[in-house]
């Protein structure tokens, strides 16, 4: 049971009847809270849309207020631009990247980062749309004094790889433990 929970990515997002929205931010299910960044500090926001529907899909990174704290370093789309899939069909999904940071315009606060995700039903004609809020990040007043990625290091669209044997190791060890306390009990 701890193999299974430990080694399967599950996000919690938003669906609705036309199509799915799952979300990460930092490789942490959407929404997360409680996460400080400095000014320049890069962070991955990970979508994956699936229709229901046959028809189109709209999808756009966005921010509150008129201030917008953060810029897009990498990713399929700037801020406050739609993408636009048509004439997809049903059971369609594709996973989106965006690498973003803070940019020094709003800092001392939060900053939150959303995502919408319209679907567009062309046997209906109906269109409806996903809207939550990914991240809420506290923006620090200092700067970030890491590495950053460039486009030219990053490339769009590419997955950051994590270390896929710590979750292994981590399940193996409790294994033992719960063999070593079981045979002790016998």
């Amino acid at each position: 049971m701890a193999f299974i929970l430990l080694n399967f990515e599950i996000a919690l997002g938003s669906e609705n009847d036309f199509g799915i929205a799952n979300a990460w931010f930092n490789g942490e299910n959407a929404t997360v809270s409680g996460i400080e960044l400095k000014i320049g500090e890069p962070s991955e926001i990970k979508l994956e849309v699936i229709s229901k529907v046959e028809g189109h899909v709209f999808v756009a990174l966005t921010e509150t207020g008129v201030t917008k704290a953060f810029d897009v370093l990498n990713g399929p789309s700037k801020q406050d631009e739609r993408l636009d899939n048509l004439n997809i069909d049903k059971g369609w999904s594709k996973t989106f990247i965006w690498k973003v940071a803070p940019n020094g315009a709003w800092k001392n606060g939060n900053a939150p980062i959303n995502i919408y995700v319209g679907f567009y039903n062309k046997k209906t004609k109906i269109d409806t749309n996903i809207k939550f809020t990914i991240a809420n990040p506290y923006i620090l007043d200092e700067q970030y004094s890491g590495a950053v990625p460039t486009p030219e290091t990053t490339p769009a669209g590419t997955q950051s790889k994590g270390m896929p044997f710590l979750p292994v190791l981590f399940t193996v060890g409790v294994l033992l433990l719960a063999w070593r306390w079981r045979r002790e009990q016998t």
